[in-house]
């Protein structure tokens, strides 16, 4: 009886993910589009939506355009009863961002510091006050919460655990405990993943190429790191390690890079890499400040800054190509500063990936740059809480 139960349930999830994700593209629609859509009958679909419409998921709307005589019993999504939390820990600041299961956004804060200086405790009591507020905020529309999802640069265990931050100065602290102590063990579920999964799970759900099954998203910020959907999934791997590309060696005997290597990826095509060289190799404080800084002379036609962009975009289409010859991807994003500056970089990240990738026309890839802008992190946050919705997992 048990095995038939969890069939059951799985079935239901599956017909429920069908439901919502075809109103989550086609909303407003009837129900004989659902059934068209998704190969589910008609016993089903009205089964479904109905359940559906109790959980307030989605609602009834009557639709009156280009129709002559009674208007038409539409469906559309409805954001009244969930919502998620995404949030961001970065060198640039702290961001929290809000959306309801019909993809609204509730609140969207962000507040500078408390920076790299500051630590990791510090940090910790300034994000927990952070999503306390967030919580509370949601909370007061009357929304349960489906899941707070941090997201941080540097490699994340599966328990949550930072195991290095080079960006933040963090190693080995184990932050998804600590946050649950200081947010009381809350009901919903935390969760604490590396910036570029979530990066490229927003770019996945709400960027212009949203649904590319195969895609890679690079940011470029503080660190250089990638995130991998593979067949429509987030690539997570044995440990959740996934995505730490700035550590290929592509100069051996080159720069010394923050990890103690020397010739790494973003030794010579990472962020901070290109304003030291551009800086006479001091260090910077303000890289937002110091990006724009590269943006105004190189529109000027700063010989100097357009030739450290045309190399920084070399070192990195060469990165680029070995992540095409080994993963196929559709698309390559290039998030961060790097759609920043992309103006400037891409011709040359285009030209070696065309150049050093194995396969006839790059196998198929193509490289943009993301529009998501410097929310793209928090933006994927909330959107691992919603794909749980989407995949049928609806809280009892």
């Amino acid at each position: 009886m048990s095995t038939l139960t969890a069939d059951y349930s799985d079935v239901r999830a599956t017909n429920l993910s069908a439901v919502l994700g075809f109103l989550r593209a086609n909303a407003p629609c009837s129900r004989a589009a659902i059934a068209g859509g998704t190969g589910l009958n008609k016993a089903t679909i009205t089964n479904i939506v109905g359940d559906l419409i109790e959980r307030r998921l989605i609602r009834e709307t009557e639709q009156t355009q280009h129709r002559v005589g009674r208007p038409a019993t539409m469906l559309e999504l409805d954001g009244s009863a969930y919502a998620a939390i995404g949030m961001e820990i970065s060198a640039r600041g702290l961001t929290a961002i809000a959306y309801d299961a019909a993809g609204g956004q509730i609140l969207r804060w962000h507040r500078a510091g408390p920076g790299r200086s500051a630590g990791p405790d510090k940090s910790l009591t300034a994000a927990s006050a952070l999503a306390r507020r967030a919580i509370a905020a949601v909370e007061a529309t009357g929304r349960q919460i489906l899941g707070l999802t941090v997201g941080v640069p540097g490699l994340v265990d599966r328990d949550g655990t930072v195991v290095l931050a080079a960006g933040l100065g963090w190693r080995d602290f184990a932050l998804k405990p600590r946050l649950l102590d200081a947010l009381s063990n809350p009901t919903f579920p935390v969760t604490v993943d590396n910036d570029a999964n979530l990066s490229a799970l927003a770019e996945y759900r709400y960027g212009p190429f949203a649904s590319t099954s195969n895609l890679i998203q690079i940011s470029g910020d503080t660190g250089l790191g990638a995130g991998v959907i593979a067949d429509g999934r987030s690539l997570q791997g044995n440990l959740g390690y996934v995505g730490e590309v700035g550590h290929l060696r592509v100069a051996p005997g080159g720069p010394l890079c923050g990890c103690g290597r020397r010739g790494c990826l973003e030794a010579v095509a990472g962020i901070p890499a290109l304003v030291r060289r551009l800086h006479d190799d001091s260090e910077v404080d303000d890289l937002q400040l110091a990006v724009e800084q590269i943006v105004t002379r190189a529109g000027a036609g700063d010989g100097e800054t357009l030739k450290a962009l045309l190399e920084a975009g070399s070192w990195l289409g060469q990165g680029v190509a070995m992540l095409t010859n080994v993963l196929n991807p559709a698309l390559i994003v290039l998030g961060g500063y790097y759609a920043t500056l992309g103006e400037w970089m891409l011709p040359a990240v285009q030209k070696e990936l065309n150049e050093h990738a194995l396969a006839p026309r790059a196998g198929g890839c193509i490289v943009a740059l993301s529009t998501l802008g410097h929310d793209i992190t928090a933006i994927g946050a909330v959107a691992r809480s919603l794909d749980q919705l989407d995949a049928g997992r609806i809280p009892g």
